[in-house]
C-alpha cells in the first residue's frame, strides 16, 4: 500500500479549512498530510486506518489524527458497488499546529490544547461525545471569521477536557515517522532509533546515558510505564507494519529488516502488540 501526501493546505481567507464530504465513498488512499485532522463520520461504515490501529468505523465517530501520521478510511466492499445507492458523509477540519502563530499554543492558557495536540500523534477516538458538541463542530461548515475562529478553539478546549478517549496507533509506529525529541532522553532515543535494527541490550543504551544497567532500566520504567525490552519491541514491530503495509518485503524479510533474529519470536512479539499475525496483518491491508 504506497503511502500518499496529500495537500490538506487551508484557503488564503482562512487560517484553517472545514470540508464537508458527500461522496458515493471516501478516498481509497493511504495518505498522510501536515495538518492535523478531525473528522466526524456522519454517515458510512467501513475499516478506519490510522497508524498501525486498523478498527471498524461507523456513524458518530470522532477522530482526531496528528501531523504527518498515515490513515485512511476504508468504506465496506458494498459501497463500492457500481448498483449501490448508499453514501458516504463526514465532516473534516485541517489545521496546522501554528495556524494561530508559531507560539500561540505554548501559553498557558493553552496548554490543555498543546496536550491534545501531543496525543494526537497517536491519533485520538473520542467516545461518548455529547452530540451537542458534534453539532457545533459540524456547525463550522456554516460560519466564518473570528466567530468560526472562537468555536474551533471551544470545540479544542472541550475535546482536550474530554476524559473517555482512547489513543490508535503504537508509540512504536509513530516513533518511525517522528523522531522524539524529549529533553534529557534526547541521546536515549538517538541511539534507539538509529540502532533498533540491530541487535541492542539495555546495558548498551545505559552507556550512551552514562548510567549503570539497573539503574538505567528503573529510569526508563518510571518514565515509559514499560520495560526497555518490550518499548523496543514496540519500536521494531511499529517498522515492521510500516514495512508491511507498503507491502515492501514479504514477512521473513521484514522480521531480520526490523530487528528480530528469529521468525518465532518475531510472530510472537508481533501479535502480542497487534493482536494480530502478520500474515492476518497483510491480509487486511491488501484490500
Amino acid at each position: 500500500m504506497k503511502l500518499h501526501l496529500l495537500n490538506r493546505a487551508s484557503s488564503k481567507d482562512s487560517s484553517f479549512s472545514v470540508a464537508y464530504n458527500r461522496y458515493p465513498n471516501f478516498l481509497k488512499i493511504w495518505h498522510h498530510h501536515p495538518e492535523l485532522e478531525l473528522v466526524v463520520i456522519q454517515k458510512s461504515t467501513g475499516t478506519r486506518f490510522i497508524g498501525d490501529s486498523i478498527e471498524k468505523f461507523g456513524e458518530g465517530e470522532v477522530i482526531l489524527i496528528g501531523a504527518h501520521l498515515p490513515h485512511m478510511w476504508l468504506n465496506d466492499e458494498i459501497y463500492f458497488d457500481p448498483d449501490s445507492h448508499l453514501i458516504a458523509e463526514a465532516l473534516g477540519i485541517h489545521f496546522r499546529r501554528d495556524f494561530l502563530g508559531g507560539q500561540f499554543f505554548d501559553t498557558p492558557e493553552m496548554q490543555s490544547i498543546s496536550k491534545l495536540i501531543e496525543r494526537a500523534r497517536q491519533g485520538i477516538k473520542f467516545i461518548d461525545v455529547d452530540p451537542d458538541l458534534i453539532r457545533s463542530i459540524e456547525d463550522l461548515a456554516n460560519v466564518e471569521g473570528f466567530e468560526k475562529t472562537m468555536q474551533f478553539l471551544n470545540t479544542l478546549f472541550l475535546l482536550a477536557k474530554h476524559k473517555n478517549f482512547r489513543l490508535l496507533a503504537s508509540t512504536g509506529y509513530v516513533n518511525t515517522f517522528n523522531r522524539t525529541d524529549g529533553k534529557n532522553l534526547d541521546v536515549i532515543y538517538a541511539y534507539i532509533f538509529k540502532n533498533f535494527k540491530n541487535p541492542i541490550h539495555s546495558k548498551d543504551v545505559a552507556g550512551v546515558a552514562h548510567m549503570n544497567a539497573s539503574a538505567f532500566s528503573r529510569f526508563f520504567k518510571r518514565v515509559h510505564r514499560k520495560t526497555f525490552t518490550k518499548y523496543l519491541n514496540e519500536i521494531r514491530v511499529g517498522y515492521a507494519c510500516k514495512l508491511l503495509m507498503e507491502q515492501k518485503s514479504n514477512v521473513s524479510l521484514v522480521c531480520y529488516e526490523s530487528g528480530f533474529n528469529n521468525i518465532s519470536n518475531f510472530n510472537r512479539q508481533f501479535k502480542s502488540i497487534m493482536h494480530m499475525s502478520p500474515t492476518e496483518y497483510i491480509r487486511l491491508h491488501a484490500q
